[in-house]
């Protein structure tokens, strides 16, 4: 009982901010997301009836406290739906920066399901392992089903769960995402947790739904200028929110906005280029392949690291030789 998953971060294109349920990761609204590879995690877990106690250790260090109580949600699952309960052995190791803003969490939890799943000798579809993944992160779900994906929010898993969107293929072999990294610590589950008492909140849930469909739409028809022209205003509507809340999160730091308004730039000079971001300092940069150097030669002015990214797949289980013990 033994399996080995991997699965890709993703990049909000429309963000959720708030949970209705917090124990089960139930956003309050709909969200849509792309994966970028080939960033990932990779995620090995053995169900093993000797071992006395669960074990999670990520990048190689044992993980207590809260993060061992959102794995052991995602863990427990499993075995509910299994009908077992053998403790775990559990190990990940990340190919890229986490706690950065650049959805590690959602890899993480993604691979995880996905691994266990298959360890309990459960045959489930990708968007039945996105229920479950959600109970570690909501962003989970999306990196299941993987590519350019859609949350829906509800109030039990037949309805709160991930599906692709389905785009032309010339959209997305063309995408090329700059990651410009900006570490700075971030809080993003308290975030979560006041988001409604934010006075932008209200006006955040009227717009989003609206914000939704022009999304699927403008991904459907592989329009590049809308779909990334609404992921920028839309990581300007999260920020409104999670800074108007009762502890005022400024996530960004003086280099998220140098590289905000070096896109700009390049945007006047007629490069098609726009920002997005998540919660936290970093800054996905959005362009096309052929000014893809450029776009990343720009931000790397900037004094940051930078990753060039393409469009990645959906959550999937690896050969036996590809396992982390």
């Amino acid at each position: 009982m033994k399996a080995t998953a991997r699965a890709h971060p993703i990049q909000g294109l429309v963000k959720y901010h708030g949970m209705r349920d917090e124990a089960l990761r139930m956003p309050y609204h709909d969200s849509i997301s792309v994966c970028t590879a080939p960033s990932a995690t990779t995620t090995t877990v053995e169900f093993d009836a000797g071992r006395e106690a669960d074990r999670y250790v990520v990048d190689g260090d044992v993980i207590e406290g809260r993060g061992a109580e959102r794995i052991r949600a995602v863990v427990d699952r499993v075995r509910d739906l299994a009908g077992v309960d053998d403790r775990v052995r559990f190990e990940s190791a990340n190919s890229f920066q986490t706690n950065v803003g650049l959805g590690s969490s959602a890899s993480g939890f993604a691979a995880a399901a996905t691994a266990l799943v298959e360890a309990a000798g459960l045959d489930l579809s990708l968007s039945d392992i996105s229920t479950i993944a959600r109970r570690g992160s909501a962003s989970s779900a999306r990196a299941v089903t993987g590519a350019f994906s859609h949350l829906r929010a509800g109030l039990n898993d037949a309805d709160c769960r991930s599906e692709r969107i389905d785009v032309p293929d010339a959209f997305a072999d063309e995408l090329r995402i700059v990651a410009g990294l900006v570490p700075a610590y971030k809080e993003t589950d308290q975030a979560h947790r006041e988001a409604a008492e934010s006075h932008m909140f209200d006006a955040r849930m009227a717009h989003v739904r609206g914000q939704i469909a022009r999304m699927r739409d403008a991904l459907r028809a592989g329009d590049f200028e809308r779909t990334f022209e609404l992921a920028e205003h839309d990581s300007l509507s999260l920020a409104a929110t999670t800074m108007t809340g009762p502890a005022g999160w400024v996530y960004w730091q003086p280099r998220t906005l140098e590289i905000f308004n070096a896109v700009r730039d390049l945007r006047e000079e007629g490069v098609p280029v726009y920002f997005s971001v998540d919660t936290g300092a970093s800054v996905y940069v959005n362009t096309t392949a052929e000014h893809a150097d450029r776009v990343e030669a720009t931000v790397a002015d900037c004094g940051v690291e930078t990753r060039v990214w393409k469009v990645g797949g959906p959550a999937r289980i690896l050969e036996e030789s590809e396992a982390l013990f």
